[in-house]
């Protein structure tokens, strides 16, 4: 019988590799991809960059890529190096540099999955007659019972390990990508896949989780901005009744809910709670006016289409943001989010994503704020 074809997106990382060594152990073909996005690291950043900003590995760097390569010679499985750099600059550096110019704040690793993982990615894994990607993700797909004739193929579902669980990263997914997904590591710990690639005789069994932006290395993303040749102007920084307290450096350089670096003495903590970006202001004021309630969603993707436009669900508003209880109206292509209690820095651009207990709805961009 032949045996089914998985490709796996090998960063370099200990997650990615156990889930290829788990997958061969498992009886798959198994063929390693990894994604170069830049092998120079200068090009993605929009300039010739110095070596002390490029420094340390990261899940596009050439240490990572030949980390993969070692792995997959360990492994006894095929390995090859695809340059997603173009892909990369169209649907992923152009929008985060575009949205900071807005005064909103992009999550890059949400679009990088939608179109780069499982967009452009899981497209050459199909055309090499891959049944499965497969991924490092921590998360879980589970088939629905065949009796809930209403229900969806597929559900995705929180991880094991819900102090890794990245179902937030994952909620653009749609059905036909999730009948060819895998996630290896959907029942690990993290500490289990460590254990495990000790096991497997893995280099990278102790090897440091990337925490950074991949294209931005050891930068700060405003040092990234200016590097792009974004321009950016000062402008006044105003309190809720518009008395001028300071002046911003460029409201790409601000977030809502931030505290830092405002530059402002006013014997107690400010914190962004509004930015204006037609107008170039930005708002501050105590932490209670950075807590709102209400906001407006954008570009909504549905896993399990809800059967009434009116329900109650529990709402992520940024990762590591714990799910809380809000009443959801759709709107058409938009939907209205009211939580029962003040949440804090409710902020446009990042992502809101709909929970059903540990099962993923769907979820969209937040627009604004409005209450």
């Amino acid at each position: 019988m032949k045996k089914k074809r998985v490709i796996v997106a090998m960063s370099g990382g200990v997650d990615s590799s156990v889930a290829a060594a788990l997958l061969k152990e498992q009886g798959y073909e198994v063929i390693g991809i990894t994604m170069c996005f830049s092998a120079y690291g200068g090009s993605a950043f929009g300039g010739n960059l110095p070596d002390s900003l490029g420094r340390r590995p990261n899940c596009c760097s050439i240490k990572s890529i030949e980390d993969a390569r070692r792995v997959a010679h360990k492994l006894g499985i095929r390995h090859y190096v695809l340059n997603m750099q173009k892909v990369l600059e169209e649907k992923v550096i152009k929008n985060f540099c575009q949205e900071y110019i807005k005064g909103r704040t992009p999550n890059p690793c949400i679009r990088c999955n939608q179109f780069i993982k499982f967009g452009a990615l899981l497209k050459k894994a199909l055309s090499l007659e891959a049944d499965y990607l497969a991924t490092g993700h921590y998360a879980r797909i589970v088939k629905a019972p065949s009796s809930k004739l209403q229900a969806p193929n597929y559900l995705l579902k929180k991880a094991k390990d819900l102090k890794k669980d990245q179902t937030y990263f994952l909620y653009r997914l749609k059905q036909r990508q999730l009948k060819h997904i895998l996630f290896p590591l959907e029942d690990y710990t993290k500490e289990g896949v460590r254990r495990l690639a000790k096991e497997f005789g893995l280099t990278v069994a102790e090897k440091l989780a990337s925490q950074e932006i991949c294209f931005l290395a050891d930068m700060d993303y405003r040092q990234f901005l200016k590097s792009r040749k974004i321009e950016i102007k000062p402008g006044p920084i105003l309190d809720k009744n518009a008395n001028m307290l300071g002046q911003h450096k460029g409201i790409a350089f601000y977030t809502i809910g931030q505290r830092e670096g405002l530059g402002i003495a006013k014997g107690y903590p400010l914190y962004v709670s509004r930015i204006e970006a037609g107008e170039n202001k930005i708002f501050v004021g105590k932490k209670k006016e950075a807590c709102k309630r209400e906001f407006l969603v954008k570009e909504p993707n549905f896993i399990i289409k809800p059967k009434k436009n009116k329900i109650a669900l529990n709402v992520q508003i940024r990762y590591n943001h714990p799910d809380t209880l809000a009443k959801i109206d759709i709107l058409g292509n938009k939907i209205k989010v009211k939580f029962l209690k003040p949440q804090f820095a409710i902020t446009p651009g990042q992502s809101a994503v709909f929970y059903d207990n540990d099962v993923v709805v769907g979820g969209g961009i937040i627009e604004r704020v409005l209450d």
